[in-house]
């Protein structure tokens, strides 16, 4: 009996299934679900357990995304200062050399000066003049002419609106 009643089953459904597809038009369906723009599917939007999903992820990503970002955008001016601060050093260090090494006062010995205003704002600069000898070591104290072996090192020292500080030196003869 069971044989039996399976195939009346499937009978009817066979036969349903004929009368839907005469009803279809001849050239098929126009529309489909996803293409028509009328479809209750489309219009449907999205449902909050995907808006949530969609956050979380959000909130994951971002942050990796982003920290990375503005460290590099903090540090993309440290460049532009390194170079200005070297360009004041080297400046200074170059209206120190173009002194004579006996016959200018410019070029005595001091001590290291203390920090004065470059005239670019957040830059200040600071120097030195000592006596030293061949192997640029300092003689005494730098200072005294008695320690006077014939080399003066000019130190230039600038720092930065970071207070991170950049030196350059010279050496300067007393030989012709």
């Amino acid at each position: 009996m069971e044989k039996r009643d399976l195939k009346e089953k499937t009978k009817r459904i066979a036969l349903k299934i004929i009368k839907v597809v005469e009803l279809l038009p001849k050239g098929g369906l126009k529309y489909s679900a996803f293409r028509n723009p009328h479809s209750a599917i489309r219009n449907r939007g999205f449902t909050l357990i995907e808006i949530i999903v969609v956050i979380v992820i959000a909130g994951i990503l971002l942050p990796v995304i982003i920290v990375p970002f503005v460290s590099g955008v903090k540090g993309s001016g440290k460049p532009e200062m390194v170079t200005t601060a070297m360009y004041l050093a080297q400046q200074r260090m170059e209206e120190l050399m173009k002194f004579d090494y006996s016959k200018s006062p410019e070029l005595d010995p001091t001590a290291l000066t203390a920090y004065t205003p470059t005239g670019i704002s957040g830059y200040q600069w600071q120097w030195q003049r000592l006596y030293v000898d061949s192997n640029f070591t300092i003689v005494g104290d730098g200072i005294q002419s008695t320690n006077d072996r014939g080399y003066k090192k000019i130190l230039v020292r600038v720092s930065d609106p970071d207070n991170d500080t950049y030196e350059v030196y010279s050496i300067v003869t007393n030989f012709p």
